[in-house]
């Protein structure tokens, strides 16, 4: 499993991976990458090229984000892929997990255990069904309980190799789960999309605003890489009991929610999803909630979510 190392796109207080002063200057103390950018080449970087001729039979390379942690950003982007996939068997899905501290796309579409092999074309995607299939550094740890204990350059490398190096194929959509936040992961999937072009960013929430303070961030970011959001999905947004189906907020949106939020940015709201512990323990599972429990209310937002997210792509 070895990677090539490649720095992260320099953010706006760094002189920047081509100047002469990368790596040399004071803004650049303390960051991992500060030898690499002294030291290396400040040519472009080959991986771009190698991941947009790999990518030239993808559609739609969709983002998937959230500034904050535990929103339930993974399940989302499960849950979409399989309503993707399952709406139209002409259509071809895959997720790419670049969650590379916290792959849990194994476990949520159910295939962990499965092994990644390789051949003339590149690694093969693990498939889900006929037309959804998924890639996770999950497939390559010896174990699902070991720790990836990376540095940033390390990170990059292997996203590279996510993009560049398996073999997608013809595909409609890419979906890819990111780690929270707004760092090296997310910085190298957008430098290494620059040219094969990336459609957009789904960005999920939940309606309290502890999370939509970090959603907003999240949208800065995604405006200042020039990454289109295609919408917004507030999650867990009520409590459905699965007894009397009777709901109850969790999550109080004091101020307005992500409705409102997405009002005053500018960015459109797909919609908010229920939280339905049917569809919890389901995807827990790794079995197809879209199939077994279509009437939930969760799996029927979905639905609505994707055709939006469908409509949003044809634009």
């Amino acid at each position: 499993m070895s990677g090539v190392n490649h720095p992260a796109e320099a953010p706006e207080h760094c002189p920047g991976t081509e100047s002469e002063n990368a790596g040399k200057a004071s803004a650049c103390a303390g960051c991992p990458n500060q030898s690499i950018c002294a030291e290396g080449p400040k040519a472009p970087d080959p991986g771009i090229k190698k991941v947009k001729d790999r990518l030239l039979t993808v559609k739609n390379k969709i983002l998937v984000l959230s500034g904050k942690g535990g929103v339930g950003k993974s399940t989302v982007t499960a849950l979409l892929s399989r309503k993707l996939a399952h709406d139209d068997e002409e259509r071809n899905v895959a997720v790419l997990d670049i969650d590379v501290c916290g792959p849990s796309q194994p476990r949520l579409l159910g295939v962990i255990g499965e092994q990644v092999h390789e051949s003339g074309c590149g690694w093969s995607t693990i498939f889900v069904e006929d037309n959804l299939s998924v890639m996770s550094l999950g497939f390559l740890l010896g174990s699902a309980d070991d720790a990836v204990i990376w540095r940033g350059p390390r990170k990059n490398g292997m996203i590279c190799r996510f993009l560049s190096d398996v073999d997608w194929g013809r595909l409609d959509f890419l979906l890819i789960d990111t780690p929270p936040g707004t760092s090296d992961e997310h910085l190298s999937v957008v430098t290494y999309l620059s040219e094969a072009g990336v459609t957009g960013a789904v960005v999920v929430t939940t309606p309290q605003e502890v999370a939509l303070l970090d959603v907003r961030k999240e949208i800065d970011f995604c405006r200042k890489v020039g990454v289109p959001v295609l919408g917004v999905v507030e999650n867990m947004a009520e409590f459905v009991c699965p007894s009397c189906e009777k709901s109850s907020e969790i999550f109080p949106a004091r101020t307005g929610g992500a409705s409102k939020m997405c009002e005053e940015l500018g960015v459109p709201f797909f919609g908010s999803l229920p939280l339905d512990p049917r569809v919890t323990r389901c995807c827990d599972e790794g079995r197809n909630c879209v199939v077994e429990l279509a009437d939930s209310p969760a799996v029927l937002g979905v639905g609505r979510i994707a055709d939006k997210l469908v409509k949003a792509c044809q634009k």
